[in-house]
């Protein structure tokens, strides 16, 4: 294997002025050694990751960082700005960056080296070495740690080091020095005398994580310890991080006094921290603010205040601080819609097959378990269409049950799905299922706000919240808001009965808005939810299946509008677009919207409004032609079942050859203005293209 980063990999004199074009910079070197295979696709993936969260640290670092499929091995660049280079920390530019790529399978020892260099960064002597150092190999040599950083070369050795520090201890060392802080508990949760009488220290246990699990992973956990022994404070990390990760002893979990979750995915097994005093956070707060996040989950703990795991929860960490309600709100509906999806897919086309095979009298057919006949299409057909009822029956408490959850992790899914089987009860319908799940939501987390006593704490999450929040949301549903809501909802679906002519075709062009504006996003889901919901009914209507249609048509639109566009005029793309292209006319053709991301986020300004322009194009011609289809999904698969076939296939060409013309043209209006701005107009072709990074969002 080789080593993972050598002289040809710094650059002591990075000259570049922007984030974009110091990865680029530094990755050239990789590419050079062959340790990148396609340039603009791994700039890409690193430009994705950036997107997600700014990788800049105070103290002057930045480390673009991302897994890519076009890294062929676990790689580290290291360049200096003497200008510094924005990166998004609060404190100002970075001078010294450092580019990380690690392959798509990257092995576990090689990501533990990398972690270690992020516990490096944390230490002054090695950053200012590094700013100090005048010749590349020498700055090679001392990140691999051949120069006063043996004991961080390696993550187990990291660990052992962090057992051995008075009052640190760190899980990636298998758990044995978890175990040893957590050898003295005395079995409470708050800080008192240790089997000898003298006063033990306070005792934190901490999580963290970042999405690619790389390197703010493993700095937050530095820093976080970093912080506990200065403040006399026992802490205890375990990183959930690429290389895997250790969990904390639960006897350690059990002596803690508070809990620290720094993290910007799911904290994997949450529920083993609940009823402990909770500190939960984004994972760069770990780095730059470890002492403030210690004080205040002391604080929390001199209160008595108990919380139950219900921030940072599955669907990125919805309703962390920070952030507004608006889009805490939209994450809470998008965990319940995008959990709910698979049950309309699998439901809906065995729906549209039993109707198929059996004929549209097969929803009047007995039950298969009073009559099936193994010879009979119709007795098949009743099977399939009972199968796919059952499947659809779930729709509605899935989508309480995981709403709930998204706001409240676990605890939530008791009273979300009741909640939801209670709106299908009262005929509250789908709308009943998201009052029913923001309701379960907001009641867990209410009582997870409460004061608990110590003793009630470990029966907490399986007894006494599911009991009190079923209750509560019951009595809510079935007394207080389920009637309105079902008024409201017979309301809605009597409206769309009665749409026709050209109020029909303004909603198909709203609705295939709609599903081209965020490509499977959260505005994409709630014009498909909008939609399934029609059909989620024993006999659903003639506009239901008409919306149905509208809107599965205006979804295949923008990968499909971008495979055309690719293979027309492929030299306004790169190399890697084209091959994603080529990978778009399937996924489209399957109803997949998200084959256009690629495009989207390299280009925004120009994907997403011509996307947009096809799918109200063709989501209006359906609807005008009266197309309908009860099937939720299948793409091109499921035309056969889909009332005028040709007339849907046409809206959807039309929608198609639209926005591949309207992309085609805005690509070609900037590449002509970048050719005019370089003066030479006779430069054609892929390489007169504005590079990736002057155009990504």
């Amino acid at each position: 294997m080789s080593e993972m980063i050598t002289a040809d990999l710094v650059d002591l004199d990075l000259s570049a002025d922007t984030r974009e074009a110091a990865a680029r910079a530094l990755a050239e070197r990789m590419l050079a050694r062959g340790r990148v295979t396609d340039l603009d696709g791994f700039l890409a993936d690193v430009a994705a990751r950036e997107a997600r969260m700014p990788t800049g640290l105070d103290g002057g670092i930045g480390i673009p960082h991302c897994r890519s499929a076009h890294v062929t091995e676990p790689t580290l660049a290291f360049g200096r700005s003497t200008a510094g280079i924005d990166f998004g920390a609060a404190d100002g530019p970075a001078d010294l960056i450092f580019l990380i790529a690690a392959p798509a399978g990257a092995d576990e020892a090689h990501l533990t080296i990398l972690s270690s260099l992020a516990r490096q960064l944390m230490d002054a002597e090695f950053t200012s070495a590094l700013r100090a150092a005048t010749d590349a190999g020498a700055a090679a040599a001392l990140i691999r740690g051949e120069e006063g950083a043996e004991d961080d070369a390696a993550g187990a050795e990291a660990g052992a080091e962090a057992g051995a520090r008075p009052g640190v201890a760190h899980a990636e060392a298998g758990g044995e020095a978890g175990a040893e802080v957590g050898a003295d508990a005395g079995g409470g949760s708050g800080a008192g005398a240790g089997a000898d009488g003298a006063a033990r220290p306070f005792r934190i246990v901490a999580v963290t994580s970042c999405p690619t699990g790389i390197a703010h992973t493993y700095m937050a956990a530095e820093s976080l310890e970093n912080a506990g022994r200065e403040a006399g404070v026992e802490v205890v990390v375990e990183t959930q991080g690429s290389a895997g990760f250790t969990r904390l002893d639960p006897a350690v979990i059990a002596a803690a006094d508070g809990v620290i979750l720094a993290h910007d995915v799911p904290v994997r097994e949450k529920e083993r921290f609940a009823g402990k005093p909770t500190v939960d956070t984004g994972v760069k707060a770990g780095i730059s603010r470890p002492a403030e996040l210690i004080a205040e989950v002391r604080e929390k703990a001199a209160r008595g205040e108990a919380t139950a795991p219900a921030a940072g929860t599955p669907v990125d960490r919805a309703g962390a601080p920070g952030e507004g309600y608006g889009t805490r709100l939209r994450t809470w509906l998008m965990s319940g819609v995008s959990y709910m999806v698979p049950f309309v897919a699998a439901g809906g086309l065995l729906i549209a097959l039993g109707f198929a095979i059996g004929g549209y009298t097969v929803n009047k057919a007995p039950s298969v378990m009073d009559h099936f006949v193994w010879t009979e299409a119709d007795s098949w057909g009743a099977l399939l269409f009972q199968v796919g009822g059952v499947a659809f029956g779930f729709l509605v408490p899935v989508l309480a049950g995981y709403i709930a959850y998204g706001m409240a992790d676990r605890p939530g899914l008791v009273p979300g799905f009741v909640g939801g089987a209670i709106a299908l009860t009262v005929n509250a319908g789908f709308l009943g299922g998201l009052a029913a799940g923001l309701l379960a939501g907001g009641v867990v987390m209410a009582i997870g706000r409460a004061p608990i006593p110590a003793a009630l704490r470990g029966i907490m999450p399986v007894v006494v919240i599911p009991l009190v929040s079923s209750a509560v949301v019951g009595f809510l549903m079935f007394v207080v808001i389920g009637k309105p809501i079902a008024s409201a909802q017979k309301g809605m679906t009597d409206w769309l009965n009665g749409l026709g002519g050209a109020n029909a075709v303004l909603l198909g062009a709203l609705l295939g808005l709609m599903m081209c504006f965020d490509l499977g996003g959260p505005v994409n889901k709630v014009a498909y939810a909008f939609a399934t919901a029609g059909i989620a009914v024993a006999d659903p209507s003639d506009s239901a299946m008409k919306i149905m249609a509208a809107v599965m048509a205006a979804g295949m639109v923008p990968p499909l509008a971008m495979a055309l566009a690719t293979t027309v005029r492929g030299g306004l793309f790169t190399r890697t677009e084209r091959e994603n292209g080529k990978a778009a006319w399937v996924l489209g053709i399957s109803f997949i919207s998200e084959g256009a991301i690629p495009f989207a986020a390299a280009d925004p300004l120009r994907v997403i409004p011509s996307s947009m322009l096809g799918g109200a194009v063709t989501g209006a011609l359906s609807m005008a032609f009266g197309a309908t289809l009860r099937a939720p999904h299948g793409g091109i698969f499921v035309v056969p079942l889909i009332g005028n076939p040709f007339l849907y296939l046409v809206a959807l060409a039309a929608g198609v050859c639209v926005s591949a013309a309207s992309v085609i043209v805005l690509k070609g209006l900037r590449r002509q203005g970048a050719q005019d701005a370089e003066g030479d107009p006779e430069t054609s072709g892929a390489s007169a293209a504005v590079p990736r990074e002057s155009v990504t969002a």
